[in-house]
C-alpha cells in the first residue's frame, strides 16, 4: 500500500513576514548598553536564583530509597501435625485467588488488595523453627487441634513469644 505524499510548506520569501523573520537585528540587539537592569530587587533576585541553580548542578540529588511495592505481609502457619495448617493456607489461598491448590511447597505469595500481598508460610511442630519462623512473621497463626487440645510444643512457643514480645498470634 501506497502511503500519501504530502505537499510540504514552503516559507515566506517576501513581504512584512519575510522582512520581519529576516536577519535583521531588532533595538535590543543593536544597542545593549541602553537595556540594562531595570530594577535592583529584579537583578538580586535572577543573580541568587542562577547561583542556586548552579549549586544543585553541583550536588548530587540523594536517592529515593523507599521501596516502589512494600514487600509482602508475612503470615506464618504454625500448629501440630494434622490439626489443619495446609487445609488453612488452602483455604486462605482460593478465598484470593479462587483456584484450588493442590500441594503447599514454600512460602505461598498472594495478592489480597491493589497495594496489598500477603505470603503464608506453613511450619513444623518443632520449637525451634517455630521461633525462626515467627522471628520474620508479621502475624502467626496458631492450629490446634480441638479433639486433641493443646500439646507441650505449643504452649512452649506461646511462652517463649510472650517473653520476647515477638509478631501477633492468633489461635
Amino acid at each position: 500500500m501506497d502511503t500519501q505524499k504530502n505537499k510540504t510548506h514552503r516559507g515566506r520569501k517576501t513581504g512584512g513576514k519575510a522582512k520581519k523573520k529576516s536577519g535583521t537585528p531588532g533595538a535590543r540587539g543593536s544597542n545593549p548598553k541602553a537595556f540594562t537592569f531595570q530594577s535592583i530587587g529584579k537583578t538580586e533576585r535572577r543573580v541568587q536564583r542562577n547561583l542556586e541553580k548552579d549549586e544543585r548542578r553541583v550536588h548530587v540529588p540523594m536517592m529515593d530509597r523507599a521501596p516502589k511495592v512494600a514487600p509482602p505481609a508475612i503470615v506464618a502457619v504454625v500448629g501440630p501435625p494434622r490439626s489443619g495448617k495446609s487445609t488453612l493456607i488452602k483455604s486462605l489461598v482460593k478465598r484470593y485467588t479462587k483456584q484450588n491448590l493442590r500441594e503447599i511447597k514454600g512460602p505461598i505469595t498472594v495478592v489480597s488488595g491493589r497495594r496489598r500481598r500477603l505470603t503464608f508460610i506453613e511450619c513444623s511442630n518443632d520449637l525451634n523453627t517455630m521461633i525462626d519462623v515467627a522471628k520474620i512473621a508479621d502475624l502467626v497463626l496458631l492450629t490446634v487441634d480441638a479433639s486433641y487440645g493443646f500439646e507441650m510444643e505449643t504452649f512452649e512457643f506461646l511462652n517463649v513469644l510472650q517473653t520476647h514480645g515477638f509478631p501477633r498470634v492468633m489461635g
